[in-house]
């Protein structure tokens, strides 16, 4: 099969996905899934809002949790290089026929706002405020560790249309997934940062954003967390997991819902795909019985069922 080529060296550089921006009903109910099971660190919190980050991470926030009576996810949030690199995004998707708008972000530089043209809404910023790392404040480990964001998961009909669009911003396709002995493709894996995907774009009704995933350190973790949320009476949030993923990233896996339903996944990392010669690699969609190295076949909320957009 050929994918849509990228283009290797874009006049901009996006380095990673950053941050995802949820509404939720409760904000005190997901301060306590969030920080005091999972133990995500609080950066900044208000009456309206709270800002959340791993222990990895110097950036103000990789998840931004808003008290709303209509929860959904509002943007996916991504990091340029530098603000050079964000005026040159802007005239990009100028270019692209986009209406963009530029907004005071709250920790945020100056940042962009843009839907693209599968309906997925995005911000781009070059910095945020600094925080003091936690890598090493051990007594600041607690819940799953989650060390930092890694990678956000949409599903959409329009997989061939949202490789071809993001390919131009210099995302390349790590790994992907098509049906056996056709060209329609399932799933595609999307990287800036040098690992296998920054976003994800599977096949399914949407837009809609599917999960956000953060990494842990180790498989201990996962099972560590499933004991914690049920002891927190969130024992009914662990939707699928703890397993390993067959195919794309091999991650040793759990996904959550959190009290309004957003997907959350807590994986103990993977591989680097920073070299271009054996990429991209195809998979076909495990059969019955090999959904997974072991653990059980993904529910069918899994498959079906994700967060809007608003």
């Amino acid at each position: 099969m050929t994918l849509p080529p990228p283009v290797l060296k874009p006049a901009f550089n996006i380095t990673r996905a950053s941050h995802a921006v949820l509404r939720v009903r409760d904000l005190a109910h997901s301060r306590a899934f969030y920080v005091e099971t999972l133990g995500m660190l609080v950066s900044n919190e208000d009456p309206d809002t709270l800002y959340l980050r791993g222990v990895e991470e110097a950036a103000h926030h990789s998840l931004v949790l808003k008290r709303s009576v209509q929860t959904g996810c509002e943007r996916l949030g991504f990091r340029v290089f530098t603000e050079e690199d964000l005026d040159l995004l802007s005239a990009h998707f100028v270019e692209r026929g986009l209406p963009l708008s530029w907004v005071e972000a709250p920790f945020q530089s100056r940042t962009l706002h843009v839907t693209d043209e599968i309906g997925v809404p995005l911000e781009f910023c070059a910095s945020m405020k600094v925080m003091e790392r936690a890598i090493n404040r051990f007594d600041q480990h607690t819940g799953a560790c989650p060390l930092r964001l890694d990678h956000m998961q949409v599903l959409t009909p329009a997989v061939e249309r949202a490789c071809a669009i993001y390919g131009k911003m210099g995302f390349r396709t790590s790994e992907y997934i098509a049906d056996e002995g056709t060209d329609a493709l399932r799933a595609v894996f999307m990287q800036r940062k040098g690992n296998p995907h920054d976003i994800v774009f599977m096949r399914n009704d949407g837009p809609r954003l599917h999960h956000v995933a953060f990494t842990c350190p180790e498989a201990h973790h996962l099972l560590h967390l499933c004991d914690l949320l049920a002891a927190a009476g969130f024992g009914r949030s662990v939707e699928w997991g703890p397993g390993r993923h067959f195919g794309p990233g091999y991650a040793r896996f759990v996904y959550l819902r959190d009290p309004d339903g957003h997907r959350v996944e807590f994986f103990n990392n993977h591989y680097q795909t920073i070299d271009i010669e054996d990429e991209p690699l195809r998979w076909v969609p495990p059969s019955k019985g090999e959904a997974s190295r072991w653990g059980r076949l993904s529910p069918p909320s899994w498959r079906e069922e994700a967060t809007a957009f608003v």
